[in-house]
């Protein structure tokens, strides 16, 4: 899961919401591999005890120094240097990240026009990455678990990933390489547009997981015009976002429409009020990773039908694999 810097994530996963037009089409196309969740690895303790909250290993020149005015508002060049800071941490992250597994899961409330639940749909999967590419693997629905037909189609399913990866040619791989490292740069320069669209204010600290965090409120800046593309919809949004002081980690976010979204001429509509909420985690001391992400929206898809959705999803079980282990394909050997 590739989180950007928090405010850039607020448009990709309403908009994904909004377009996902099935229970299986919110869902995750890939899974975890057969043999790879229980002998490709050897796992440390999960998130549990995995999880640290100590600054004591921080060094004291990552620290985060914001100088407000009287007003709180935080000078543009000091959100620009928060900002691109973030950025690299996050890319970071992504890295670290593939060095683990952990389990995934997602309930989702369909609503009425009242705003009373009329179905609760929940799907749990296990994350783990194969051969390079971060793949989930269902593994119960409504917390039960799978039928053995549906378990077989998922094990179907992960095969096919395997073999792709396992054939694919060196011109495939830097391609894909290369195309991972163009959207990264996209990404960049998206990150470093949010200091134009935004006025920052300083409106206190708090302690968030035994950390010291500034809070640090956001809304659009009068006049602001997007350089890009996919930062015009950045003025339909106000929030606030949390920054450990010790690292300039943004580790929560709240964001909220202020408009209504429209996604293409026809295609898809998001109401104002939709609302967002992503709290991250600092595991074994080395990685922030998402604990708790909810959002609820009400969207209109080809201006004719109506979502109406609370959906919460939580992150849990983070465990490392050795960075030796081996994945084991299904059919081959174990040496």
């Amino acid at each position: 899961m590739r989180f950007l810097i928090g405010l850039s994530c607020v448009t990709v996963l309403l908009a994904g919401c909004a377009l996902a037009q099935t229970p299986d089409s919110a869902s995750n196309a890939g899974s975890a591999a057969l043999s790879a969740s229980s002998s490709t690895s050897s796992p440390t303790p999960s998130t549990s005890s995995a999880i640290s909250t100590s600054t004591s290993t921080v060094s004291n020149a990552s620290a985060v120094h914001l100088t407000p005015d009287a007003n709180g508002a935080v000078p543009p060049e000091e959100i620009r240097a928060l900002l691109i800071r973030a950025e690299e941490k996050d890319l970071e992250n992504d890295k670290q990240e593939r060095n683990y597994t952990y389990i995934e899961r997602q309930e989702e409330h369909r609503l009425d026009a009242g705003g009373k639940v009329e179905k609760t749909v929940i799907r749990t999967s296990e994350v783990l990455e194969i051969y390079g590419e971060q793949v989930e693997k269902l593994i119960a629905k409504d917390d039960k678990p799978l039928s053995a037909e549906e378990a077989r189609k998922e094990d179907e399913k992960i095969q096919k990933i395997i073999d792709k990866r396992k054939n694919e040619s060196e011109d495939e791989r830097r391609k894909r390489l290369e195309k991972e490292q163009k959207e990264r740069e996209e990404d960049r320069k998206f990150v470093l547009e949010i200091a134009d669209a935004f006025d920052f204010r300083l409106v206190g600290s708090e302690l968030v997981n035994g950390r010291d965090t500034w809070v640090l409120e956001g809304r659009p800046h009068p006049g602001y015009k997007a350089k890009r593309k996919e930062a015009k919809l950045l003025d339909k949004f106000a929030g606030r976002v949390w920054i450990d002081k010790a690292e300039g980690q943004w580790v929560n976010l709240e964001m909220t429409a202020l408009d209504t979204i429209s996604f293409g001429v026809f295609l898809a509509r998001i109401h104002k009020g939709a609302h967002i909420v992503v709290d991250l985690v600092k595991v074994n001391d080395e990685v922030w990773l998402p604990s708790h992400v909810e959002f609820r929206m009400d969207a209109k898809l080809a201006l004719v039908k109506t979502y109406r959705e609370d959906v919460q999803q939580t992150f849990r079980d983070y465990k490392k694999f050795r960075t030796d282990s081996k994945i084991t394909v299904l059919g081959e050997s174990r040496e």
